[in-house]
């Protein structure tokens, strides 16, 4: 990976940076979708954040090699294309929130904003795997380059030196709660496994999956920020409440991206999530509204080939969509975002606070 770490001016103007390559893309959708404010709020958190968000993708660069070994390079192809390091960026803001950090908590934490990061990203590579996935943001995934091995390799080289990176942070309690996030994560992939072949409109099942594959590690980071910033218990649980809150909201938002018309707004199938096997809310909401779908979902459970006869994925959408499950969906996410930002309110109002409900809002005003 080739990334340049400082801000040169030439002719009065900037060259793009690490920190435009990580804020860029939540600007862009925030201003395609009529957001001006959010996204004239994102770019304060870019020039706020100069120095965290170059230094977070010098450290992501230098996690895997692209000329490493197999697992290196599957790993890099995938840090080379980033993503919106929304979760990264809970562990720097949530740092912002105490009385000043010294040299030995700066660089804490950016070994803590690097490793949330490393953990969602081989969370990635593994799902790709288990998904036979063939684009990731943009590009084809690791797995059709390398193959499966090198690419859950190339997770399990990001897990232990996302691991690496805590352990010298110095904190050991988050140490130990990030191990517990990844068996979380771990326990529900396998969950979601299990029910594959079937379908079953559950909404405990749907959120006990997202609140372990998902909304874990945004508790996490929220939780690894506050702790370098020395807040005391009774904020680090209203934090970590917050993380899960827009966790679920983030996926909840995620979940109706399913349903685009086409792959050309999302950079992935329609119904893909159904083809996969994956429960996602607006399939509950719509199954609950409309039960004769209930009788093709599980159709297309039992035999994920069915959505590749002729015009039966369009029409099947159609009736999905006509069910009003994606506003449903959206509401429903807005809702768990509004008590995330319920959770933070106690925050002294401040730039720490209004970037991380800008963080919040992003979750669910993205549409990529």
């Amino acid at each position: 990976m080739r990334r340049t770490l400082e801000v040169a001016v030439v002719n009065g103007s900037m060259k793009r940076t690490d920190t435009e390559a990580v804020m860029e893309p939540l600007s862009l959708v925030s201003r395609r979708e009529g957001l001006g404010s959010l996204a004239d709020r994102l770019g304060e958190i870019q020039s706020w954040l100069a120095k965290d968000l170059g230094t977070l993708e010098a450290l992501l660069e230098s996690s895997a090699n692209v000329e490493g070994d197999l697992a290196e390079r599957a790993a890099a192809h995938l840090l080379e294309r980033p993503g919106k390091r929304i979760r990264p960026l809970c562990v720097v803001l949530a740092s912002k929130l105490g009385d000043g950090l010294d040299e030995d908590d700066r660089a804490a934490i950016e070994n803590l904003a690097a490793a949330a990061e490393l953990v969602h990203a081989a969370t990635l590579l593994h799902d790709d795997v288990i998904d036979l996935g063939t684009e990731r943001r943009g590009a084809p995934t690791a797995r059709l380059l390398f193959g499966n091995p090198a690419s859950v390799l190339g997770g399990d080289h990001l897990l232990v030196e996302a691991l690496r990176r805590v352990r010298s942070a110095g904190h050991d309690r988050l140490l130990g709660k990030l191990l517990d996030v990844v068996g979380e994560m771990v326990a529900a992939e396998a969950i979601q496994l299990e029910r594959r072949g079937r379908f079953e409109a559950d909404r405990e099942a749907y959120l006990n999956v997202v609140r372990g594959k998902t909304a874990v590690l945004f508790e996490w980071s929220m939780i690894a920020g506050g702790t370098v910033a020395g807040l005391d218990g009774d904020a680090l649980a209203r934090l970590g409440r917050a993380g899960i809150q827009t966790g679920i909201a983030f996926q909840m938002v995620d979940d109706t991206l399913d349903l685009a018309e086409s792959a050309g707004d999302t950079g992935k199938d329609t119904l893909l999530d159904l083809r996969e096997g994956k429960l996602t809310w607006p399939l509950i909401i719509a199954s609950e509204r409309d039960p004769s779908l209930v009788e093709d979902f599980q159709a297309i459970a039992d035999d994920p080939g069915r959505l590749d006869e002729g015009d039966f994925v369009g029409e099947l959408r159609q009736r999905i969509v006509a069910t009003g499950c994606v506003s449903a969906t959206l509401e429903r996410a807005i809702s768990w975002a509004q008590d995330a930002r319920s959770e933070i309110s106690f925050l002294p109002e401040g730039p720490a606070r209004r970037a991380l409900e800008t963080v919040i809002d992003i979750s669910v005003r993205r549409t990529l």
